[in-house]
């Protein structure tokens, strides 16, 4: 139960900090807000925080919302928080709209589009400024119900094939084409791919981007089997590892559409008797964190998940200011990592 003490402080309005620090209301405004702190000289900042802290003055976000017409309040829609992908991709955002005053909202939402859409449609009961969406397909109803609301969107990671809206993702078809290349150069001439679900952008680019770079090195598509899976899980990694395998049992090299497809191909290895990278090699893509301390410390394609998160928030913040902004995409290079899991084929 709150003290007449805390009642008291709760009660200090914005006028009388303004007074304790011999500024204009609309100055203390700004110097307590994150977004236009910068707008104050540092030494009047250091004034009217101070006056704030010692009256004990707290910021009405209703009050604000009202005046301002916004909540400060945005959404991130994760397909699978457990996933290491997508904690890179929330530090960054969150980051981001720290340092503007904005609060962030998390929801792990699955693949259930009627799970989603009720998400959504909860966190627009609660007056969001914007989401950003890490779940969509290539053809998503989720985006047709942000455009129907004029909600301020962003897609982080996967992209729908429209282009409807704001998209920060990776260049698909450059880190297949860096993966292919170093196993090439090692002297692999029959390999593999560990295909993502075509429903998603990142499967449909990074596959076709895996046979684009096979037939750049004058490799026929017959040496080069893919096997599609139904999710990025360790589990499906391993099941499409044992369909490969049995199709294709002359394979040296594997490259995979996602780390954890990667790591249930080093499940499938093992249960044959087969060795990484001695029987096969095994290169990954994202780089999610601790992939040096698995054995063999996986070789895989790194993409700066916390530059996507944080550009994402740049690209939300813009929208939400400008509604009127047309839809573009962010592509963010990809780079290889090169670790213990890929070596040239046993003679």
């Amino acid at each position: 139960m709150e003290s007449d003490k805390d009642q008291r402080r709760s009660n200090v309005t914005l006028k009388q900090v303004a007074e304790r620090a011999g500024v204009h209301a609309s100055t203390v405004s700004r110097a307590l807000n994150a977004a236009t702190r910068s707008m104050v000289a540092e030494d009047v900042v250091a004034r009217v925080e101070k006056a704030a802290a010692q009256m004990g003055y707290r910021r009405d976000p209703v009050a604000a919302s009202l005046r301002t017409g916004r909540s400060k309040l945005v959404g991130v829609l994760v397909p699978d928080i457990v996933n290491p992908v997508f904690g890179p991709i929330l530090s960054g955002v969150s980051e981001l709209f720290a340092s503007q005053g904005y609060s962030v909202i998390v929801a792990d939402v699955g693949n259930d589009e009627n799970r989603q859409l009720e998400l959504v449609q909860g966190l627009i009961a609660h007056r969001v400024d914007g989401l950003i969406l890490a779940t969509v397909s290539r053809d998503d109803p989720l985006v047709d119900y942000c455009l129907s609301r004029k909600l301020p969107a962003v897609l982080v990671n996967r992209a729908e094939m429209r282009a409807r809206l704001p998209a920060v993702i990776s260049d698909d078809a450059l880190g297949m084409q860096l993966a292919v290349d170093h196993l090439v150069e090692l002297g692999h001439r029959t390999i593999g791919h560990l295909a993502g679900p075509s429903r998603h952008s990142t499967g449909y680019l990074r596959r076709r981007g895996f046979q684009l770079a096979i037939l750049s090195h004058g490799i026929e598509l017959q040496d080069a089997p893919c096997q599609d899976t139904l999710a990025y899980t360790r589990e499906e990694g391993a099941a499409a590892t044992h369909r490969l395998l049995d199709a294709s049992p002359n394979l040296t090299a594997i490259a995979s559409a996602n780390d954890l497809l990667a790591l249930g191909a080093y499940d499938a290895l093992r249960e044959r008797g087969l060795s990484c990278p001695a029987d096969i090699s095994i290169i990954g893509h994202n780089d999610m964190p601790m992939l040096d301390l698995v054995s063999p410390a996986l070789t895989t394609v790194r993409i700066s998940h916390k530059q996507m998160g944080r550009q994402a928030g740049q690209l939300l913040q813009a929208a939400i200011e400008n509604n009127d902004s047309p839809p573009h995409n962010v592509v963010l290079p990809s780079q290889l990592v090169v670790r213990a899991s890929t070596a040239s084929p046993r003679a």
